[in-house]
């Protein structure tokens, strides 16, 4: 599906104005089923949608292992959604919208319920300054839509070495839970592999990569306080602003080597 809209715009320099064409990223609402019970509706980037609604059924409780999915299919024209689960809804949650921007609607809902349900990280792994760097110019370098609209945000899973998948989308949450349903659906594990962020770390980010195992979440961006809390009741090391050749050690700094 198309994923940018050429638009008409006057562009402004100084005192001179001028028409011209560019293009913006493309915005779509999906509505997902579940078994048939309506449950979200979410504003994203139209691609990827599979990836997106697993991911966000995983991230919601829906799902824990790729057998729990019996069923997914996908109407782009209509924004429509259906997927089949052998799993019963989680209990408390909530029908709701969720922007592209912030995800909000869902926090409330994650503090009643998920961090109670989310154990420990058990998953390990050791990564230099130097690789975290180059990881970051390589997602940099994978953001096609973001160079062409600077409208989106990016995730990638690595290893320390390279980045296994990337992910694109309006909504830094939609890019996070396109990860966690790529992995399910291709049966990833992530115990041994780091989450490279553009966006901001906030809770809700946490949660998500707390909930895949992932031991480490590095980002171009800042942590809230309440991320920083919840990563050091998780176990999950937050690296901010890298950028270039400097970076923030927020959490668990063991896990990068030569800093104990």
């Amino acid at each position: 599906m198309k994923q940018v809209e050429k638009i008409n715009l006057i562009k402004m320099d100084d005192s001179q104005h001028y028409g011209t064409e560019d293009i913006v990223i493309k915005e779509a609402a999906y509505t997902l089923f579940v078994n048939n019970e309506e449950v979200v509706t979410q504003l994203c980037s139209p691609s990827n949608i599979e990836e997106l609604a697993t991911g966000f059924l995983c991230a919601e409780g829906f799902l824990s292992q790729r057998e729990d999915l019996l069923g997914l299919t996908v109407n782009h024209q209509d924004g429509l959604i259906w997927a089949e689960t052998s799993s019963p809804r989680p209990t408390g949650f909530l029908q709701r919208s969720i922007t592209s921007c912030c995800g909000r609607g869902r926090a409330s809902f994650y503090f009643r319920n998920d961090t109670d349900n989310i154990g420990p990280v058990q998953g390990e792994i050791k990564v230099s300054a130097e690789q975290l760097w180059s990881l970051g110019h390589k997602m940099e370098a994978s953001g096609e839509l973001f160079r062409a609209t600077g409208g989106t945000h990016g995730a990638a899973l690595c290893l320390p070495g390279n980045i296994i998948c990337f992910f694109e989308d309006v909504g830094r949450h939609n890019a996070v839970d396109k990860i966690f349903g790529y992995c399910l659906l291709n049966d990833i594990a992530r115990h041994d592999k780091l989450l490279v962020f553009t966006g901001r770390v906030s809770s809700e980010i946490l949660l998500k990569v707390a909930r895949m195992d992932i031991p480490l979440l590095a980002s171009r961006s800042a942590p809230t306080d309440l991320a920083l809390q919840l990563a050091g009741e998780l176990g999950v090391t937050v690296v901010g602003f890298m950028r270039s050749n400097r970076l923030n050690l927020y959490t668990f700094p063991e896990r990068i080597v030569g800093v104990e």
